[in-house]
């Protein structure tokens, strides 16, 4: 198992991708610290589920010493929690722009900021961002989701910088899906879905397991020696 005896964190826990990334931590034997806006039930022994907002800087500090006293150390952090609030800029209210930036930008920040200095105290530790194909692309109608995943992107490099800087081992890096099969994707119409199939080298849609393998390389000891990457997992899509 290639996570036997780590513990990891994992945002945005309950459904989609960040379901499948706390499952598959779970079959590779780590104790998963399964996040997400409410509580929900897993079938598995070794992950334990939280309600967390991650844009409640005084709940994540609560959380984040809770954890700590019950599990003693964090040795990965997914931060996969986010959010969409699409529109044109013309359209594209000042609330949509700061739900959106709160969330998928400030949430990462917020989390990373307690959890990666005591990785450095631990002497190591892996932290993987969830960006987006938009954020190294842009979208039309998606300036403020393209601005956060953007801006993960970014985080993601001068994390690496500096949570090495002291010697430590603490690994940062991205992972940048494509469009992936997950239940939003339901609500597309097929049309549009055939023309992001046209887009994409390998024909189709990722699935959520595809985006929870490539983090789960970047989490393991497999990955020592790669940080600051950010990691398209798209199928050779270009908007």
């Amino acid at each position: 198992m290639r996570l036997e005896n780590k513990v990891a964190l994992v945002t945005g826990a309950g459904q989609g991708i960040g379901r499948k990334i706390a499952e598959t931590f779970a079959n590779e034997g780590a104790q998963v610290i399964a996040v997400d806006l409410a509580k929900l039930p897993y079938e598995y022994k070794n992950v334990h589920g939280y309600e967390l907002n991650v844009t409640d800087r005084n709940a994540i500090a609560n959380f984040f010493e809770e954890v700590v006293v019950k599990f003693k150390k964090i040795d990965i952090l997914v931060n996969n929690a986010g959010i969409t609030k699409d529109a044109l800029i013309q359209k594209m209210t000042e609330d949509m722009w700061d739900l959106v930036i709160d969330v998928n930008l400030k949430g990462v920040f917020n989390l990373t900021q307690l959890v990666g200095p005591q990785m450095m105290e631990q002497g190591s530790g892996s932290i993987i961002n969830i960006a987006s194909v938009v954020g190294e692309f842009g979208n039309v109608g998606q300036t403020n989701y393209a601005a956060t995943k953007a801006g993960v992107i970014g985080m993601t490099k001068t994390w690496a910088k500096e949570f090495a800087r002291k010697g430590a081992a603490v690994r940062v890096n991205s992972v940048a899906p494509g469009y992936i099969n997950t239940d939003m994707m339901k609500t597309v119409p097929e049309n549009v879905l055939e023309g992001i199939r046209a887009k994409t080298m390998l024909g189709r849609l990722g699935e959520p397991q595809e985006i929870a393998n490539a983090v789960l390389f970047l989490a393991s000891d497999e990955a020592t020696y790669i940080t600051g990457h950010n990691l398209s997992v798209n199928g050779g899509m270009r908007l």
